[in-house]
């Protein structure tokens, strides 16, 4: 294979990105977790909570510093890998950036507080510097999906061969599909971390089932896992109804749908071929993706052959992405439902070794 310039400036960004995107997840949810922890036990004055929030606490202030580094990374990557781009719309698309910066530096101040304040300030100034490094994390994360939002659909601008201009930067910040692209992304964020935590919780339980310390735990992350985990579903089909109007290349790409059909079927599994244009190993559903799509079952669903070669995505590595995100999803929500009816026949969160 020829490495061009382009496709090392893919590669180089796409590995600064999969490096940086895990802990900045978790470093997004780890201060809820934190917080909720740290609000037990004050409410219950029990220490096993207390010692929770501590070492969530440090575990946010190291994927902090990891993910503050990382990001930094990414940062000068844009400048020097795509300098036309950030040349060229570097001023419509500044201001997210800018608020980005704010929400960092804010975060910064009070995880200091929450680190070093503990008996030093009041217990509600200590709480509330907490919450605010969860809503400062949140916030970081929102402005940056804005800026993947516009980039997906350019708006705020008139353009011209010279440059964008008549630029409205709050416009262009709040692209359409903003709504879904973000919430989708927080949501994300938090059921992945929660889910991991509950996770690692469960293993140690599975060994140790008298452990009063991790059952604590797995009570403070399962809610949250539980609540996403069913939020996520209806969130990602808002989500795909907009794809599938603003970017359907992108939507044929994702279900390995080749061509323009009434009445679009759904294709579990498979590895799209190209070359022969079908779906090998695939399971249709019939009907499914004008559903899911549009809400209608007769709705007409372009395929990949409507659209020329070179913008197709690479579609067997997007299908196959996509079907495990949606897997993994459907098997979470699932989850969270016989948890959640666990819960409800019971006065505490489940503990079975088949629900570990």
């Amino acid at each position: 294979m020829c490495m061009t310039d382009l496709l090392y400036a893919r590669a180089q960004m796409g590995l600064s990105l999969a490096f940086h995107i895990v802990f900045a997840a978790a470093g997004v949810a780890l201060p809820v977790l934190m917080v909720l922890s740290d609000w037990k036990h004050r409410r219950t004055g029990d220490n096993d909570y207390r010692k929770l929030s501590e070492k969530l606490a440090k575990g946010t202030a190291i994927l902090f510093a990891v993910g503050a580094v990382s990001g930094t990374v990414l940062s000068f990557e844009l400048g020097l890998l795509w300098p036309e781009f950030m040349g060229r719309y570097g001023e419509v698309i500044g201001l997210p950036f800018s608020l980005e910066g704010v929400a960092f530096f804010t975060e910064a101040i009070f995880l200091g507080i929450y680190l070093y304040g503990r008996e030093r300030v009041s217990p509600n100034l200590h709480l509330f510097s907490g919450v605010m490094v969860a809503v400062s994390g949140a916030a970081s994360a929102f402005f940056v999906t804005l800026v993947n939002t516009f980039m997906n659909n350019p708006s705020g601008f008139t353009a011209t061969p010279a440059g964008p201009v008549d630029v409205q930067p709050l416009v262009a910040m709040f692209s359409p599909g903003w709504q879904y692209q973000t919430t989708h992304v927080l949501l994300s964020s938090y059921q992945a971390s929660a889910f991991a935590m509950a996770g690692i919780h469960a293993f140690i339980l599975l060994k140790h089932p008298g452990a009063a310390f991790h059952k604590k735990a797995l009570s403070v992350a399962l809610p949250l896992a539980c609540i996403t985990a069913l939020l996520q579903p209806v969130v990602g089909d808002l989500s795909a109804k907009h794809v599938a109007k603003a970017q359907p290349v992108k939507l044929a790409a994702m279900e390995g749908h080749f061509h323009t059909e009434v009445g679009a079927p759904l294709l579990l599994g498979g590895l799209p071929d190209v070359e022969t244009r079908t779906v090998p190993g695939s399971i249709g559903v019939p009907k499914g993706l004008s559903i899911l799509a549009f809400g209608d079952p007769d709705a007409e669903v372009k395929g990949l052959n409507d659209f020329p070669r070179d913008t197709w995505p690479p579609v067997a590595k997007v299908h196959v992405a996509f079907q495990v995100m949606v897997g993994t999803g459907s098997l979470m929500a699932l989850l969270a439902l016989v948890t959640l009816w666990r819960r409800w026949r019971g006065r505490e969160w489940p503990h079975g070794r088949g629900l570990m």
